[in-house]
């Protein structure tokens, strides 16, 4: 169970980081095209429909594990926010900014 828990928990994180560059440009440089199409490639990759598969079976999973008693309730809450942070980035950077304007 400790595996699985810890491949959630890195899956999760590289999520997070996958998903935030290109959200986190404020102005491009010149030349910067192919770089952010990438980045925009890698992002729509990773939270399509691949991520939302991954991310349910992840919550399920974890939600059948902590009914069962086998992961405790902190664990399985940290699990599901994650999957709301990877998912709402793009909302929460939004309001992040209109929110300092």
């Amino acid at each position: 169970m400790q595996l699985l828990a810890r491949f959630f928990t890195r899956l999760a994180a590289f999520l997070t980081v996958m998903s935030l560059p290109a959200t986190a440009y404020a102005q491009d440089p010149a030349g910067s095209d192919p770089i952010n199409n990438a980045a925009q490639w890698m992002q729509g990759t990773l939270l399509g429909t691949l991520a939302t598969t991954v991310a349910v079976m992840a919550v399920a999973a974890v939600g059948f594990m902590m009914l069962t008693g086998r992961v405790n309730w902190r664990f399985g809450a940290t699990v599901i926010v994650g999957v709301f942070i990877i998912f709402g980035a793009a909302s929460i950077v939004a309001g992040i900014q209109s929110a300092a304007a």
